[in-house]
């Protein structure tokens, strides 16, 4: 058992997005779910039997999602990075996160999902293109970078390369 859980409060989406994630990584699924029951109506509020958290995995990784109300909202504070291998890993992760979500709050490899949460698909190159010990090659990924949305390897491999 993982020691630490991200645990994600959803207004009373914790089943759908669970569901969403899951069909977008592979290596995932649905572990628990719980529901409320009688106790502690007058405190939360909620029908008894509606979803109060379901416990899934993403590739491995323990995720909590609660129905807890709206009082909290995702914010760009906490984020979740996808290191990616190739682009067709980019796109996939990119197309189908993003799909629903706010464009506006997409650049740089950031984009945010149909529920509020923030991503960062990156590609694996990129922490070696912007951290070369030739300052200018960097530099110039780094420029290329800050044009985009999606990230696209093979521009910022050229743009490295000069």
């Amino acid at each position: 058992m993982q020691k630490i859980n991200p645990c994600l409060w959803f207004d009373h989406q914790a089943e759908e997005a669970a569901n969403f994630y899951t069909a977008i990584f592979s290596n995932s699924k649905i572990k628990h779910i719980a529901r409320y029951g009688k106790a502690g109506f007058e405190f939360h509020g909620k029908l008894e039997g509606s979803v109060m958290t379901v416990q899934f995995e993403l590739d491995g990784q323990t995720f909590t999602a609660l129905n807890g109300g709206p009082t909290f909202q995702f914010n760009e504070a906490i984020s979740f990075q996808v290191s990616c291998k190739t682009q067709d890993e980019v796109d996939h992760f990119w197309n189908n996160l993003s799909q629903g979500g706010d464009e506006q709050a997409q650049q740089c490899g950031w984009l945010k999902d149909k529920f509020g949460v923030s991503w960062q698909i990156v590609p694996e190159v990129l922490g070696e293109l912007l951290g070369s010990a030739d300052a200018e090659k960097s530099q110039r990924a780094m420029q290329a970078m800050l044009q985009m949305k999606k990230l696209d390897i093979a521009k910022l491999q050229s743009a490295y390369d000069g």
